[in-house]
């Protein structure tokens, strides 16, 4: 094969361009992979939010009291000794927040609050809109609460309620909600109730499930359980039904955020813990990110056989990117090559014995020629060897020694001998 022109491309610029294009599949994997694919317009209730049904007022608010506050977008913080305020999605999985309640019962507190308000971002044309501005187009329960399973499934319902009766009452306080159309209460499971509205109904309290929660009994009103006839020893779990209670929204009047803050320290039980906000179950950081988990067990063989595959192809593939090529000759012109093609036939078909007797034959007439006899006779170029070059080796012992050769090793010597000879005799 033979170039017949110009490469048509630079291989720098090819190589730039596959260079380009592997970083541009890394990092779409990697904004996949983290969920930074560009906002929806819904802005999700968590404490990341400054909107009406964020948290951010809560968490800056207990922040201002000393406590030990903090962001997790990492599920690694389920297991926490401190307070988890989960603050999960109305399209959050209920097996997802199911596990991290079970999960935590002999490890710490949990407080639950469900969500209600569907809020988007502000437009942007909105006169007045400030950063982080939401509007709040309508309400619903959402499905999870009823299926967390047996021990911890809940109903709950957002009815409209008459004017001037969207109110609410706890911990000895009490006041009106901040939005008097929609109301968010309990209707079913095993709650003590902590709150409740105006038509009785509650809006926070724990979960009834046989534990021993002294702080808990006091606050709601009950007679303490005598630790012998507790069930469990493990934390308490605090649902909040209606989220407009500890929400920015909320947290607007003095005596929600007041109440806001006493449900949090009984969540606490009295104790000195610190306080995690979950954002995964909200969307923040909950997709774990597709590289790290290319290179996480069991996928990491797999990403390795790939990797070490694309460079081979890649390596491949560059070092035959070259000019056009163009088939040549069969047989090319010239004595060298017809000569190169004879000895390539000789020693494919292993006959390469047969060219024994000829080429003594070459070197006998030679070698007489440069020793001036009439004839390639064997003893007649012995006997003048002899007197020009007496230390020279005898010519007809090389003839029939490379006459007698059979292997190609053993034939290539006797012929290197007696080329020798001839080189000593006519240098």
């Amino acid at each position: 094969m033979s170039g017949t022109g110009a490469s048509a491309f630079n291989p720098r610029v090819i190589l730039g361009l596959v260079l380009f294009g592997a970083v541009a599949f890394l990092a779409t994997l990697y904004f996949i992979g983290s969920g930074q694919t560009g906002k929806s317009g819904v802005a999700e209730a968590d404490v990341t939010n400054r909107g009406l049904n964020g948290y951010a007022a809560l968490y800056r608010m207990l922040e201002r009291q000393g406590h030990d506050v903090s962001q997790s977008r990492s599920r690694k913080q389920y297991l926490t000794d401190g307070l988890l305020i989960l603050t999960p999605s109305a399209n959050a999985e209920a097996d997802d927040i199911r596990k991290v309640i079970e999960d935590r019962r002999y490890i710490g507190p949990t407080l639950l609050i469900i969500p209600k308000w569907v809020a988007i971002d502000a437009p942007r044309t909105l006169p007045g809109r400030k950063p982080d501005w939401v509007m709040l187009g309508g309400s619903f329960t959402p499905e999870w609460t009823s299926e967390l399973g047996d021990d911890l499934s809940l109903e709950t319902k957002i009815e409209p309620v008459e004017k001037g009766t969207a109110r609410w009452s706890g911990l000895g306080k009490s006041g009106a909600l901040p939005s008097p159309k929609y109301v968010q209460a309990f209707t079913q499971g095993r709650i003590v109730g902590l709150a409740e509205n105006a038509q009785g109904r509650n809006l926070v309290g724990y979960m009834d499930d046989g534990g021993c929660y002294p702080v808990l009994d006091q606050a709601a009103g009950l007679a303490a359980i005598p630790p012998d006839d507790c069930t469990e020893d493990r934390w308490n779990v605090m649902v909040v039904a209606e989220p407009d209670l500890m929400n920015n929204y909320g947290l607007a009047d003095r005596n929600r955020a007041l109440f806001a803050a006493q449900v949090v320290n009984l969540a606490r039980e009295g104790m000195d813990l610190p306080i995690v906000f979950d954002t995964t179950l909200a969307g923040a950081g909950g997709t774990q990110n597709l590289l790290t988990l290319a290179f996480t067990p069991p996928f990491l063989a797999a990403t390795l056989c790939l990797l070490i595959a694309m460079l081979i192809v890649g390596w491949r593939a560059f070092r035959r990117f070259g000019p056009p090529m163009a088939e040549g000759r069969a047989i090319a012109f010239g004595k060298r090559q017809l000569v190169a093609n004879a000895a390539g036939f000789t020693i494919r078909s292993r006959r390469l014995h047969l060219l024994t007797a000829p080429y003594a034959a070459l070197v006998s007439r030679r070698l007489a020629a440069v020793l001036g006899l009439r004839s390639a006779d064997p003893v007649a170029i012995d006997a003048a060897v002899a007197r020009r070059a007496p230390d020279a080796p005898v010519y007809s012992q090389l003839a029939a020694r490379l006459s007698q050769a059979r292997g190609a090793s053993e034939i290539l010597r006797a012929a290197h001998a007696l080329k020798s000879l001839e080189r000593t005799i006519a240098p």
